[in-house]
């Protein structure tokens, strides 16, 4: 690959990467995905351990609609990359709920239904809830000029409650706010759009279908993808980036670069800039997630939440772990068993998934004996919050689990080179994609479309944006 030349290098075989690709790949441009590790998907990938695929991410494909349904994210996806519906296997939630101290909602990809479950727990505070909601369907989130805002002062606005208040921001936080306690307004309303007006799904066989719907798609286009391939640094000269230089020591050019590397860790690649760039806008959350195989379904044990967003402290912390390596106090319960696959149709064994926060220094600082004694504790120590909260709550896992493992802050920054192991990235995203360079540009985490579709669309935006139209 020495000093070969391209249009467009993307770097990144995620969501993001490869749903640019695929659409330069469409418009007859010359266009190469670059990717470190051996796997696609970025945030949202697999593994596979004893024979058995764990998914990495996918707890549920947010924006989900019906098909047929015109004028959404998931709809204008497809078309844009020009797939069918279909090859998705989209199969929707059985159902979900918002677990809180003495209140619980419920909530499925019907919204009048959660509507009237927020009317029933708190009467007094629906008429501001259907105002909240009108506000957010009506926003123009999308706008790429936008002046970030705070959503905790507009939800205040027409929510008094702080309970009700904490409660929408729990699973729109998990799902997607880099930020500490508060998020922009506008990832707020992209982000609520996407969980209660739309919805969840998941495809029998998970994250894997999209990666190799994306795949396979973007090879069919003629379009190279080159894995175990990651840049050392971004040249530069005069205000754009002239080359780039692989791991191996070789070098590319190409007229335009797409990065989904993440705001910061691009900037900190680019030779005109010093090694601690930007280090005010690095990001400081990051999770750690169980995964435990059963002999049986859930739903046999009285299971039959798809997802379960919880919080057990007087209020809902979304905030950077300081004193202990996990925060079991909030988090997500999640059984990928628990949707509508149709007829004949279900996984072959039981799935518990748990996420929590954790904090990325102090996982990172373990000796390798220590940070397995830590694993299982902390795999313990998170089954039973979640049995705590489920029925059956005396069921002892040990006699029906076949298999487990979990992934830590360490596990997140080996696997997507971001920095503190920040899942969702860095709090300020830069949603017109630019950077300090004319010719590089931002796509996927930071760019600022959050989920699964949020990270294609922010490929397709970007690639539509500064390429197709630059």
């Amino acid at each position: 690959m020495e000093n070969q030349h391209y249009e467009t290098v993307i770097i990144g075989a995620g969501m993001a990467g490869l749903a640019a690709g695929i659409r330069l790949a469409l418009a007859g441009r010359e266009v190469i995905i670059l990717e470190r590790h051996n796997a696609s998907g970025g945030l949202n990938s697999f593994y596979s351990q004893e024979g058995r695929k764990f998914d990495v991410g996918l707890h549920a494909m947010t924006n989900y609609v019906p098909k047929g349904t015109k004028g959404t994210p998931l709809t204008k996806l497809l078309r844009q990359l020009r797939i069918p519906y279909d090859a998705l296997d989209l199969c929707p939630q059985n159902g979900s709920r918002i677990h809180f101290p003495g209140c619980q909602l419920r909530f499925n990809n019907d919204f009048a239904f959660f509507e009237s479950e927020v009317a029933h727990a708190f009467p007094r505070e629906i008429d501001g809830f259907r105002a909240l909601a009108e506000e957010v369907r009506t926003l123009d989130a999308f706008n790429l000029g936008a002046i970030p805002s705070s959503a905790r002062q507009a939800v205040q606005r027409h929510i008094s409650d702080p309970l009700l208040e904490d409660m929408l921001f729990c699973p729109v936080m998990y799902y997607g706010s880099a930020q500490e306690h508060d998020m922009d307004y506008g990832q707020f309303a992209i982000m609520f759009r996407s969980l209660f007006f739309e919805g969840f799904a998941r495809p029998l066989d998970g994250v894997r279908v999209i990666i190799k719907l994306l795949q396979d798609k973007y090879r069919s286009l003629g379009g190279v993808r080159k894995m175990k391939c990651g840049i050392r640094r971004i040249h530069t000269k005069d205000g754009k980036a002239t080359a780039l230089e692989l791991d191996s020591g070789a070098t590319i050019t190409a007229d335009k670069i797409i990065s989904t590397a993440g705001a910061v860790e691009t900037a900190r690649l680019c030779t005109d800039q010093p090694e601690d760039a930007a280090a005010e806008n690095i990001g400081q959350l990051s999770f750690t997630e169980t995964i435990t195989v059963l002999d049986r379904q859930p739903a046999e044990f009285g299971w039959e939440d798809t997802i379960i967003f919880f919080n057990t402290a007087e209020r809902f912390r979304y905030a950077r772990v300081e004193d202990a390596l996990v925060d079991p106090t909030s988090g997500v319960i999640c059984f990928p068993n628990n949707y509508q696959y149709g007829e004949g149709r279900q996984l072959d064994e039981g799935f518990l998934r748990v996420t929590a926060m954790a904090n990325h220094d102090q996982w990172c600082a373990l000796s390798e004996e220590d940070y397995l004694e830590q694993k299982a504790y902390w795999y313990d120590a998170l089954q039973k919050v979640t049995l705590g909260l489920l029925p059956e709550a005396r069921l002892d896992l040990d006699t029906h689990r076949i298999a487990s493992d979990m992934f830590t802050p360490r596990t997140v920054r080996k696997y997507t080179g971001h920095l503190n192991g920040a899942i969702y990235g860095a709090p300020h995203k830069i949603k017109d994609g630019r950077t300090h360079l004319d010719n590089l540009y931002l796509a996927g985490t930071d760019q600022g479309f959050l989920g699964i579709v949020g990270a294609m669309l922010s490929g397709i935006s970007m690639a539509n944006l500064h390429v197709l139209q630059g």
